[in-house]
Formats: C-alpha cells, sequence, structure tokens
C-alpha cells in the first residue's frame, strides 16, 4: 500500500485541463492493479493521462487505512503520439490498448468526472445505466454537469458515465439544483 505523498497525481501534466491534452486519445486496460505503476511510468515518460482516483477507508482491528484507489478499476485514459502509445505498451503494464472511436465525447465525459473532482465531489464507482432521464445540475460547484439522476434511499447521485467503458461514477446530488435535459 502507497503512502499518500507516493501515489500518483490524478491528471499529468496536472496544471493542464484534459480539454488541452494534445494527440489521441487511448484507453489503457491495465493488467490487475497496476493501474498507478502505469500512471508513475507515464510521469516519468512526460505523457500525458488522467487516472481519476477516489478515497476508500476501511477498519480493520480497530484500526483506520485510508487507500486511493483507482475510480475504474483496470483502466488509465492516456493521449498521445504514436510513439508515446509504443512507449505504453512498452512497460508491461497493459493488458490491452482500446481505441477511441469518438474523441470529443469522451473528452466531454472525461471531462466532467475530471470537474467533480476538482470540486471536491466524493464520486463512488456506480453500475452503468442504458436508459433513464438525463438531467443537469444547474448552481453550486458541479454545475452543468449532466448525468443520470437516481434516487438511493438516503440520497439522490447523479450519475457520470464513460460510455465507452460500460463504467460510471456516481456523486450526491441535491435534486432541487437540476433540471431535464430534453
Amino acid at each position: 500500500m502507497l503512502k499518500p505523498s507516493e501515489n500518483p497525481p490524478v491528471s499529468w501534466p496536472e496544471n493542464k485541463s484534459l480539454k488541452d491534452f494534445e494527440g489521441t486519445w487511448w484507453v489503457a486496460h491495465t493488467k490487475s492493479r497496476n493501474e498507478k505503476a502505469l500512471a508513475n511510468v507515464l510521469v516519468k515518460k512526460d505523457v500525458s493521462y488522467f487516472l481519476p482516483m477516489r478515497w476508500k477507508v476501511t477498519y480493520r482491528s480497530r484500526r483506520k487505512f485510508k487507500s486511493l484507489l483507482p475510480l475504474f478499476s483496470g483502466y488509465l485514459f492516456f493521449c498521445g503520439d504514436e510513439p508515446d502509445r509504443l512507449e505504453v505498451l512498452k512497460t508491461n503494464r497493459v493488458a490491452n490498448l482500446i481505441p477511441v472511436r469518438d474523441q470529443q465525447q469522451l473528452i466531454c465525459e472525461l471531462s466532467q468526472i475530471e470537474q467533480a473532482l476538482s470540486a471536491g465531489a466524493d464520486l463512488s464507482p456506480h453500475r452503468f445505466i442504458k436508459a433513464g432521464q438525463r438531467c443537469r445540475v444547474t448552481a453550486g460547484p458541479l454545475a452543468n454537469l449532466q448525468g443520470i439522476v437516481i434516487k438511493t434511499s438516503t440520497a439522490a447521485r447523479l450519475v457520470l458515465q464513460v460510455d465507452m467503458l460500460g463504467q460510471a461514477a456516481s456523486v450526491e446530488i441535491d435534486t432541487d439544483m437540476t433540471e431535464p435535459v430534453e
């Protein structure tokens, strides 16, 4: 288990938005539990990437442990040219590279997750939803995020989907601050 200071940054380079990354986006399906190790290698090779992560708290023998885990287990998103793609393959940490057919859609979906993380939202993995009412957040730090609203026994959550992976993440929201998207 890594110390919090040893974890890689969520995106590289840290001072740039995903929308500013240059090159072609790829999805690296990593070997088991290699997401952060691959991210550390990409920092050293100066390859732009996005690895959304979340904190998980566990208790063992009355002790509290905090771990930073990938939001989408087994996946890392990277952006670059052909030499960067080859460098990623040479790391021996990737099981498969998934080409991105709709670059703009992926950037849009990942930017929403980036905005939610930047706002300090507590994202958690969520099952992918095919059908449902799409809504937009109208106010607060999550303003303009679009997703599908679901209700749990305790709160409402906005599901942010990454269609290409067939995975999603959700964040708790106040339904008074949402409007339907047509």
